[in-house]
């Protein structure tokens, strides 16, 4: 394990989920299931990081509420919440799905623009903890200038940093110098949108990796859901199948596992095969169950379910 801490800055909600129990019918009461958990893109993977052992601190921001005080009680077995503020005049942020009966996404909103206020100087003020970290992780429901910050502070301190997209249109929070990022995990979208062009064939697919690693960007990993994954750094452009879930409970939170253990796996040493397969692994498990982060999850338990695939 590595020295030091992990220091994962952005979003820290609640997430709300309806699952009908059969197809949904518009304009109509639908029948089924709701559920409530903490969540938050950054939260979640401070918290699998958590749960592989790792030390996190967790750098958000939050409304003096209810739902902040459910997150501090739920995730302090996890991470270190010390940096993350709370105000009386904000709302901690909601995000708000419904699902389809068989798990996946059908529509969601989001209620995030308490991330706004996370600004450079919000930040800056924790640059002491930044500058100690062994390694930070940032999501985009940052504002662009605070990224910006980020990636030039880990930069010039060179200490690796992880960049994880968290939609489309929050891809124009990223510069065209991705120079200090040594992992840029995000997903066919979230690349169409950034490169302004379509992914529609394979070699689209390793084209768009190429470039970003060509734009600065150590490690670029395009996800493709089923798919599986294109990798690209200095050595090669390659392609990672994906692994087949048995059951489908949730998407929720998959994309989080999976960048989740490709930094566990990077953190420890762990070849850059290997590191992604660890991510491919995390985040199947993860499909297979109705929580966002699994809560079998241990660092033992993640290396004999890759030691179960020989």
């Amino acid at each position: 394990m590595e020295d030091g801490y992990v220091l994962v800055i952005g979003s820290a909600g609640i997430d709300i989920k309806g699952r009908p129990e059969s197809t949904l019918e518009w304009g109509h009461t639908n029948l089924g299931r709701v559920r409530s958990s903490v969540s938050g893109v950054a939260r979640n993977i401070a918290e699998n990081l958590g749960r592989l052992g790792h030390e996190v601190k967790l750098l958000s921001i939050a409304g003096n509420d209810s739902e902040w005080k459910l997150i501090e009680e739920v995730s302090s077995p996890f991470m270190s919440t010390d940096l993350t503020k709370s105000f009386d005049e904000f709302s901690t942020g909601t995000y708000t799905a419904v699902l389809e009966p068989d798990g996946e996404m059908l529509l969601a909103m989001a209620n995030m623009d308490i991330y706004e206020k996370m600004t450079p100087a919000y930040v800056a003020r924790n640059e002491n903890a930044l500058l100690a970290a062994s390694c930070i992780v940032i999501d985009l429901n940052c504002p662009k200038e605070t990224i910006e910050y980020v990636r030039k502070l880990a930069k010039s301190r060179d200490i690796p940093l992880a960049v994880i997209p968290v939609s489309g249109p929050k891809m124009d929070r990223r510069s065209e110098d991705l120079t200090g990022i040594t992992w840029l995990v995000l997903n066919r979208d979230e690349a169409e949108q950034y490169l302004g062009k379509s992914i529609e064939t394979p070699a689209d697919w390793q084209d768009s990796a190429k470039k970003l690693h060509e734009l600065g960007a150590e490690n670029v990993l395009i996800t493709g859901g089923k798919r599986g994954v294109i990798a690209a750094n200095h050595s090669a452009v390659q392609h990672f199948d994906a692994f087949q879930a048995e059951t489908l409970q949730d998407v929720t939170g998959a994309g989080d596992a999976f960048s989740s253990g490709v930094i566990h796996s990077f953190l420890n040493g762990r070849e850059f095969d290997a590191t992604i397969r660890s991510g491919l692994m995390n985040a199947t498990k993860t499909l297979q169950s109705e929580t966002t982060v699994r809560t079998e999850l241990t660092a033992e338990q993640l290396k004999k379910e890759l030691e179960e695939l020989q």
